[in-house]
């Protein structure tokens, strides 16, 4: 079974939510950092369909899993506060 591996801008469409870079960059920047006892699964800030296709795609480890886990590691860092 070949595995496809998706980006970020493929899951944030596939959440409808806008999916260019800049736009992945200001959700990310504008949500993180999410305490490490949180799933990204249950952030109230997902709908309950987002959230569900966030679950199910990790549960079954589906292709993906991969960038999900991404999203994840990348919305658990610290802010950036340098100046702009």
């Amino acid at each position: 079974m070949e595995m496809q591996f998706h980006t970020l801008n493929q899951l944030f469409a596939q959440l409808g939510l806008p999916s260019d870079d800049q736009s992945i960059d200001h959700f990310i920047e504008r949500h993180k950092p999410i305490a490490s006892y949180q799933k990204l699964q249950d952030l109230p800030f997902f709908s309950q369909h987002q959230r569900d296709f966030l679950q199910q795609a990790r549960d079954s480890d589906a292709d993906w899993s991969a960038v999900i886990d991404d999203l994840d590691c990348l919305i658990r860092q610290a802010p950036d506060i340098r100046p702009s």
